[in-house]
């Protein structure tokens, strides 16, 4: 059974992955009071698996063939999408991710022979949240670059008004979570000028701090 927002907001915050009022900084560098802890949700099975009936859910008349998504996290939610996918369509839905690779593009590749796998499919790319869009249109990139047909987009949470054409315009594209959440560049960050603590144990706040401390 498919999961309302507000159900699927609340397992977040059971979980101790919703996390609000504290100074966070994300993977892309950008400041935010808020924060999506995947890495407490992912442990807990029962509620993993709910994400990915509920993403399976959303892809459910898309004929889909495969499930593909950025590592690391994303890792978690192909294996849940595809195993509920294929209880839905009756048949196997494959899970794969890409990787990232050495140089300085920051590219993804498909690797452990998942390439083969893509090729030729109908691909859904999964993430957990949307800030910019932007490893998931590389990975839509990569779908199509390996032969796959890119049928859709799906994620957690939109958390930065992330739209179809940032992720490279996929026919379908849908956000359990839609949710508008503030963030700043380090540089114009309102949290930093307050004084308020960069949090170092949850994302980047302690990398964030030692290249300060570097360059200072």
């Amino acid at each position: 059974m498919s999961m309302t927002a507000d159900e699927l907001k609340q397992m977040l915050i059971d979980s101790n992955a919703w996390l609000e009022n504290d100074h966070f900084v994300l993977t892309n560098g950008r400041h935010t009071d808020s924060y999506i802890n995947k890495d407490a949700l992912y442990p807990h099975t029962e509620y993993s698996s709910r994400l990915g009936e509920a993403m399976a859910e959303a892809m459910r008349d898309w004929n889909v063939e495969v499930v593909a998504s950025p590592a690391l996290g994303g890792i978690v939610l192909t294996q849940w999408t595809g195993y509920h996918l294929s209880t839905l369509l009756g048949r196997e839905a494959l899970a794969v991710y890409a990787e990232k690779v050495e140089g300085p593009e920051k590219k993804f590749a498909f690797t452990r022979g998942y390439d083969k796998l893509v090729a030729g499919k109908r691909v859904v790319v999964v993430e957990d949240n949307f800030t910019t869009g932007g490893s998931v249109r590389k990975v839509v990139e990569l779908v199509r670059e390996t032969g796959g047909e890119v049928v859709g987009v799906v994620a957690m949470l939109n958390r930065g008004g992330v739209s179809v054409a940032d992720v490279g315009n996929p026919p379908n594209f849908v956000s359990l979570i839609e949710t508008n959440v503030v963030s700043w560049p380090a540089e114009e960050c309102e949290l930093c000028a307050r004084g308020v603590p960069v949090n170092t144990k949850i994302g980047k706040g302690k990398k964030f701090l030692e290249a300060q401390q570097a360059a200072a």
